[in-house]
């Protein structure tokens, strides 16, 4: 989508807002009633004061005087329930509607397929969803409502003013040209200091996401001051666009205070120049209109609610842009077309785990081939492994099996059915990968194997954990399976993640098991422990295994090597050794060079 720069497409964007204030009709008549209302008892404070002046005071009217000055204190209370109300149901109005604009948001976000993240950001996604939303919601609370009731109360005051003098209305309004020119200026500068400021607010989220995320390798190899020097570079640039939108307000507001005294000079002149004319001391002891002094302390409060409100719209006004700035770069994530195809239908009430790939080709990038011509064929509860070089394929063959990425070429068969006629949810629901870098949430230790699923019992989860042998070591823990994990399971071993992954895996009972690089990173106890533990995951399960290990894999039914998204060679592992080929010296590599193993 292209960027806010045109009033056609602020109007669609606006449009596009406006869609999930449907549901807050009412919140938002409300709204836009209390604003209008607002304006008109605003209007009414200085028709009382002139009233105070002209009638009661000049006239030494002590009682009336008293009367008047309830009436305004009755009117300025109910100004400020108005206020109140009307302040509180607009930011009601942006808080409910960025509610759901988020949950719009995250789900997409969710939706969308690996390759989306492969080259965006997270830093970038988490300011979308957060800061840039945050800018929605001054649509409703401090731009849009806001800047019509400050045009209806500008309005309201030059309508009254020209209808009490319009020669005394005129001459104040002579700088009001300066005005429209600097707020103009103002409008324009600002929009772009608003712009840069959102850039560099995106810029410092993603690279302190990174760092901090990556925390352990800075002080692995003792990089704390290279990327403080690249942190204070980034912070600079945040800050110096903060300044430079503070500085066009620094001269802003006193150029405009400058201007409002203009006018009250002019409206102070001219004004008592007329009442000391023989003509208007005339009229004003006749009673009949003119210039009084009342009429000129009425006109000094239009002059600062007229003022105000202008002085303000340049801000509103620039608020709203960058609220649609904001909605602008919400909608290009909403409008990114990154998601799975998800036009399958079938969901049968069970499969027996049939796998089969025909000649599948596959490319992260145009045609750069990662996996060329693939077929092989693994049958219900059949063991497949995967070997091969960092890059051969191996974690492309498991990410397409799941739809993670979509193929090229060929086709992928689930039970003789091609997967992308399967329910999308299913087909995943019916896969249980374990990975090497295993990823827990902060939250219970029971929380994450059931990932909060409802229909996974307590006893579901002790039962697996008890299978897997992982329930002496969550019981020693504080609160056992209440124990909180800190953020990415920092709290516990490599092992023990690898060990609550796999209960998370048997508590899912897949049909369809994928282990990648599942025991890599774990001590020899702790595999030894997972290793049962995986034998008993695998019975009656359709398993594909990627490891470098070869000594996990010895028992599988078959194995393939890939080299450069190619298989080399397939068979059992009794078969490939016989081969001499690439397997072969795989496993020399492995074992030979040390003196251990066995053929």
């Amino acid at each position: 989508m292209a960027k806010v720069t045109g009033k056609a497409l602020d109007i669609k964007l606006l449009g596009r807002v406006l869609q999930y204030v449907r549901p807050f009709r009412l919140l938002f008549i409300v709204s836009a009633v209390l604003t209008i209302l607002l304006s008109v008892v605003s209007l009414a404070q200085p028709f009382l004061m002139q009233l105070a002046v002209d009638r009661y005071i000049i006239r030494a009217d002590y009682p009336g005087l008293i009367k008047i000055c309830l009436l305004m204190s009755g009117l300025l209370i109910l100004q400020s329930l108005v206020q109140y109300y009307q302040t509180f149901s607009t930011n009601l109005l942006g808080q409910s509607v960025i509610r759901n604009l988020r949950i719009d948001v995250f789900n997409h976000i969710t939706s969308l397929r690996l390759k989306y993240f492969d080259r965006t950001p997270i830093g970038m996604l988490i300011t979308r969803t957060v800061s840039d939303l945050e800018t929605i919601a001054d649509i409703f609370s401090e731009g849009l409502i806001s800047i019509i009731g400050d045009l209806l109360l500008v309005i309201g005051v030059l309508v009254v003013m020209l209808i009490q003098d319009w020669k005394l209305t005129l001459v104040t309004l002579i700088p009001m040209p300066l005005l429209f020119l600097a707020t103009y200026i103002f409008k324009e500068a600002i929009k772009s200091a608003f712009q840069e400021v959102r850039t560099q607010v995106a810029r410092l989220n993603t690279f302190l996401q990174e760092h901090i995320t990556g925390i352990s390798i800075i002080q692995y190899f003792a990089r704390e001051a290279q990327e403080m020097k690249k942190f204070k570079a980034v912070n600079k640039l945040h800050r110096d666009a903060h300044i430079r939108s503070n500085w066009y307000y620094s001269i802003f507001f006193p150029v405009v205070e400058i201007i409002s005294a203009m006018s009250l000079g002019l409206l102070v002149w001219y004004g008592s120049k007329r009442i000391l004319s023989d003509h208007e001391l005339a009229a004003l002891s006749a009673s009949s209109g003119g210039v009084t002094p009342g009429l000129i302390v009425s006109f000094i409060a239009f002059i600062n609610m007229m003022f105000r409100p202008i002085r303000q719209l340049a801000d509103k006004f620039n608020t709203l842009q960058m609220g649609m700035v904001g909605a602008d770069r919400i909608f290009t994530v909403l409008d990114t077309d990154e998601t799975t195809a998800n036009n399958g239908t079938l969901k049968p009430v069970a499969i027996q785990g049939d796998i089969r790939f025909e000649h599948v080709w596959f490319a992260y990038n145009d045609e750069n081939w990662v996996l060329k011509n693939i077929s092989f064929h693994v049958k219900p509860g059949e063991t497949l492994a995967l070997v091969g070089a960092t890059g051969a394929g191996k974690s492309s063959t498991i990410n397409i099996l799941n739809r993670f990425y979509e193929i090229g070429k060929g086709t992928v068969l689930l039970d003789d059915v091609d997967i992308r006629h399967y329910e999308l949810g299913f087909l995943r629901s019916q896969i249980a990968t374990v990975i090497q870098d295993v990823f827990l949430f902060s939250d219970t230790i029971a929380n994450n194997i059931s990932l909060n699923n409802p229909d996974i019992s307590r006893e579901q989860i002790i039962a697996a954990a008890k299978e897997v042998g992982a329930h002496e070591f969550i019981m020693r823990l504080p609160g056992g399976y209440d124990y909180v994990v800190q953020e990415r399971g920092a709290t516990l071993s490599a092992g023990q993640a690898q060990l609550v992954s796999f209960i998370r895996a048997l508590v899912y009972n897949p049909k369809i098991l994928v282990l990648d690089e599942a025991t890599s990173s774990v001590d020899t106890e702790t595999e030894h422990l997972i290793q049962t533990a995986i034998e008993k995951l695998m019975q009656g399960r359709t398993s594909i295994v990627i490891a470098h290990r070869l000594s996990t894999i010895q028992h599988a039914d078959r194995i393939i090597v890939l080299d450069h998204g190619e298989i080399k060679e397939m068979g059992s592992h009794q078969e490939l050794l016989r081969l001499d080929g690439y397997y072969k010296r795989l496993y020399d590599l492995q074992f030979n060079s040390a003196g251990i193993g066995e053929r």
